[in-house]
């Protein structure tokens, strides 16, 4: 494959012999690189041109610097201030001035008459409020609008003059003033040969400078197209056909150099696949097959894909390049600044400023954030005394207890962070303090990321120093995102060596025999035709400035001359809906599927393999058994039972291995919380009746301190939980309408004086022990009843629960049922029974019943368990041949649990 710079540079030697005076301009830094490679191929001894990029060369002719975005930002907030009788603040300006700024370059290097356009702007507005019937109504965001056009020309003319003086400038600018001194920069050089090369569309100031150069006679220019996109009406040549009728060069001189390859053979797919990973693990499938990556490019015209491509290339790459910026956003150290900047944000939110405590939450993502993580050695601690001590707001000095142990230094900067601060500049100081301490111990590519943040908060506190417009932390914050969402990282490595991974644009000039295109998706290639400009697009038109429809005609071109001269092609396309690109291919695909007959078509999934998923098993060895003898002196409790029912490897982490759950901070009330507090205040309220017949006065009396109790379990159980407002507030008073809710029941129920109700216990452990056949040790039961009473002769036992019981769970009609998951809860009601009736000395005269208050389902009043299927005749009473049989299934799940032979398997059904 002879390259486009090869081609080039082999007609240039034919009549330069001597490059001493020679001057090379390319589209772009990585050109440069190339052709200097295969200049040195052709030419053995000598001087090479002087080689620029295009930006080089009009600060040649400019001799004005190059200002960034944020010192530009700054300083045209300087002039609007100076401008604007009725400024915005600095954070709502940065909102909209980039925009402007954006305008303000595409207008100068098109060298639009500044006036002309902006009165063009103002008179199309003054058209636009105008009403013959009146009937139009100015609001006040709209008179706003249309004096913030009408005031645009003012602040260009006060910005430009502001940055001539000051010799720096956005890239328009230095195009204007290099269309300005472009003569006397010719005169100065007029013993120097200019070659452009391998440019395609020109801004109107590229097209007059390149034009009064090649009007001198001994400059050429070499346009990289083939006769395929010239020759036509392709979108493609749009630029180079109308270069070619409009410049007065062209009347004497041809057009160099038409190239022939598209037509050539080559081997090209057209691949859909679904979703973006599906996409680049695909790539990755290309790449394992190719080993050899010398003259292959892997282009991504998403670049966002940048990130989840480099985690996903196949080990045999051992070289690459990348010739694109890797996102700020996606670097960690992005989530450990916008981590601290959250802690000040939240104190400032919840009001905690003035006390100098953080809100839990930000403080653990801090300290648990990769780069701190490593640095600090007992975090782990710190989180778990704070979910023990239920802390909501970390104080100082808290945290100066935490961090008493660790390095001088450590301890210094972290709690120099914490503290209260007085100006954003010291803020920004304990920014750079932090990536200073984080710089020790850590490899390359983050030293990479942390100086790339270093420079730019150094910017960012000199800037301050000197202009103070963050005035506080919140606008600092919200800036830092929006740069952080436009900047990103550049890569330096070996241009020339391995897999080059690259952005469309990067392609310009270079031809490679191997591409990969990824996401070649309609609304990425090209970019949907959105347009974020203060100037409308029908007067974009009028003036000559680029549209969507050029933009298209670029990105159409650059797409054809990628392949080109390619050989071996693999154009790959998202065939989903869902995200961004809709799922279409890009037109420039369809159009080459209808240019060639030789495309190829694959739609690629991702390789799901069946599995046969073996059900968890625990085996029970020795230990285990040694720890299941405990737990039969310690005892069962009705819970641990059906625990093992429903999950008998969530049984073993708990009961055997005593894993217990992750104690976190308890910022909402957890619903067993709730629970523990309801049952804690009943129990509280009855303790003083058990053996007592109680009376519609006792009730009325518990009324009058209920709500006191509540607060007192709250504050028990709930601790330093805030109480008063949001979702807490709501939930206590849950807990409040629960005991009052069941208190007017029971008051109900003995205002009718025939009913007797006694209190036997609240809150009892009962227990008993079981002998079963195989096992030579006996088994304790045990477990915690909620209430026992006695209602008009019948025993009730009671549970108490805080959720939704229906009567039909505790329905009991075949005892070989019962362990189906809906039995669980009888399961529990009957074992409260029988541990009853064994310790304690039950008159078996007395009807027993048991059963459930559902709180919320208090209007069913007392759910028994019924062991009649016959809605009309239930059966509520537990007799002893009831339990005895309830026993023998019992017997059977704790031998179950006994058996060596019987391991602890995850059911087939299990959902979570």
């Amino acid at each position: 494959m002879q390259s486009f710079i090869s081609e080039t540079l082999d007609d240039i030697l034919q009549t330069t012999k001597s490059f001493e005076n020679v001057v090379f301009i390319l589209p772009s830094q990585r050109a440069k690189v190339f052709v200097k490679q295969t200049f040195k191929d052709k030419i053995s001894v000598g001087f090479l041109p002087e080689m620029l990029n295009i930006e080089q060369f009009i600060h040649q002719i400019s001799g004005v610097q190059k200002a960034d975005n944020i010192q530009l930002l700054f300083h045209f907030y300087t002039i609007y201030k100076s401008v604007d009788k009725n400024p915005d603040s600095f954070d709502t300006f940065s909102t909209w001035a980039l925009t402007v700024l954006q305008d303000f370059n595409e207008i100068d290097q098109h060298l639009i008459n500044t006036k002309e356009i902006f009165t063009y702007l103002r008179d199309i507005e003054r058209l636009r409020k105008w009403s013959v019937k009146g009937t139009f109504k100015e609001t006040e965001l709209i008179k706003d609008h249309y004096s913030f056009l009408e005031k645009l020309n003012n602040y260009y003319t006060a910005f430009y003059q502001f940055l001539l003086d000051e010799n720096i400038g956005y890239q328009g600018l230095m195009y204007r003033e290099a269309s300005k001194k472009v003569a006397t920069y010719l005169d100065k050089n007029a013993d120097k040969k200019f070659f452009f090369i391998g440019f395609n569309a020109l801004n109107k100031a590229e097209e007059f400078l390149f034009q009064k150069v090649l009007e001198n006679g001994n400059s050429e220019i070499y346009w990289d197209i083939d006769e395929a996109f010239f020759n036509s009406n392709h979108q493609a040549g749009k630029f180079v056909r109308k270069y070619k009728k409009e410049w007065k060069y062209f009347e004497k001189n041809k057009l160099k150099s038409l190239g022939n390859s598209f037509s050539a053979p080559k081997k090209i797919q057209v691949i859909g696949a679904a979703k973006n990973n599906t996409q680049i693990k695909y790539i990755g499938e290309i790449l394992e097959e190719n080993p050899d990556f010398k003259n292959t490019a892997l282009v991504l015209a998403d670049e966002t894909l940048l990130p989840i491509t480099l985690n996903s290339l196949p080990k045999n790459i051992k070289a690459i390049n990348i010739t694109m910026g890797y996102p700020l956003k996606d670097i960690p150290t992005t989530s450990l600044l916008f981590s601290v900047f959250q802690l000040f944000v939240s104190q400032e939110k919840l009001q905690k400023s003035m006390l100098n405590e953080y809100y839990y939450k930000d403080v653990i993502r801090f300290f648990k954030h990769q780069s701190i993580y490593g640095l600090i050695s007992n975090i782990d601690d710190f989180t778990s005394e704070i979910a023990a001590e239920n802390q909501t707001f970390i104080s100082e000095k808290l945290l100066a207890k935490f961090l008493e142990n660790q390095p001088i230094e450590v301890k210094k900067v972290i709690l120099n962070l914490f503290k209260s601060f007085d100006t954003v500049s010291n803020f920004i100081e304990r920014i750079l303090d932090l990536i200073n301490l984080l710089k020790e111990d850590i490899n390359d590519l983050e030293k990479e990321y942390l100086f790339r943040f270093y420079t730019v908060f150094t910017q960012l506190k000199t800037l301050q120093n000197e202009f103070e417009y963050f005035t506080d932390l919140k606008t600092l914050s919200l800036f830092f995102r929006q740069l952080i969402g436009s900047e990103s990282l550049s890569f330096q490595g070996e241009p020339l060596k391995g897999l080059q991974l690259m952005g469309m644009l990067e392609t310009r000039v270079l031809d490679f025999e191997n591409i990969i295109l990824a996401s070649a998706n309609e609304g990425v290639l090209p970019a949907s035709s959105q347009q974020n400009s203060f100037i409308p697009f029908d007067v974009k038109v009028e003036f000559g400035l680029p549209t969507y429809r050029e933009k298209d005609a670029i990105f159409s071109y650059h797409f054809f001359r990628l392949i080109q001269r390619a050989k071996n092609i693999f154009i790959l396309y998202n065939t989903e809906h869902d995200v961004f690109g809709s799922g279409e291919k890009s037109r420039f695909v369809t159009q080459l599927e209808m240019m060639r007959t030789d495309i190829v078509h694959k739609i690629v999934s991702p390789k799901v393999v069946a599995q046969k998923t073996e059900l968890k098993e625990i085996a029970k060895n020795e230990l285990v058994f040694e720890r299941l003898k405990e737990l039969a002196k310690q005892g069962f409790s009705p819970s641990s039972l059906t625990n093992y029912l429903y999950n008998p490897v969530a049984f073993y982490k708990q009961k055997i291995l005593r894993i217990k759950e992750f104690d976190d901070v308890e910022e909402t009330v957890a619903y067993n919380t709730l629970g523990t507090v309801v049952h804690e205040t009943l129990d509280e309220l009855y303790k003083p009746f058990i053996g007592q017949f109680l009376t519609a006065d006792d009730i009325l009396e518990m009324e009058k301190i209920a709500k006191e109790l509540v607060v007192k379990h709250f504050k028990i159980q709930f601790k330093n939980g805030d109480l008063s407002t949001g979702k807490n507030r709501l939930i206590f008073e849950v807990a409040n309408r629960f005991v009052t809710n069941f208190l007017s029941q029971e008051k109900l129920l003995l205002k009718d004086k025939k009913n007797q109700l006694k209190i036997i216990a609240t809150e009892e452990n009962l227990s008993a022990e079981i002998e079963i056949d195989g096992i030579d040790f006996p088994i304790k039961i045990h477990g915690n009843v909620d209430r026992v009473d006695e209602l008009n002769g019948e025993i009730r036992i009671i549970d108490y629960k805080s959720g939704m019981v229906q009567s039909s769970e505790l329905k009991v009609l075949d005892f070989e049922q019962l362990r189906t998951k809906e039995q669980y809860k009888a399961i529990q009601v009957l074992l409260y029974g029988y541990l009853f009736t064994k310790s304690k000395n039950f008159d078996s005269s007395k009807t027993l019943k048991a059963g459930i208050f559902s709180f919320k389902n208090l209007n069913q009043g007392f759910l028994s368990i019924n062991f009649s299927s016959n809605y009309r005749n239930p059966d509520y009473t537990i007799t002893q041949e009831k339990l005895e049989e309830f026993l023998v299934r019992i017997k059977e799940y704790i031998k179950e649990i006994y058996n060596p032979a019987i391991g602890f398997i995850e059911p087939p059904d299990l959902k979570y």
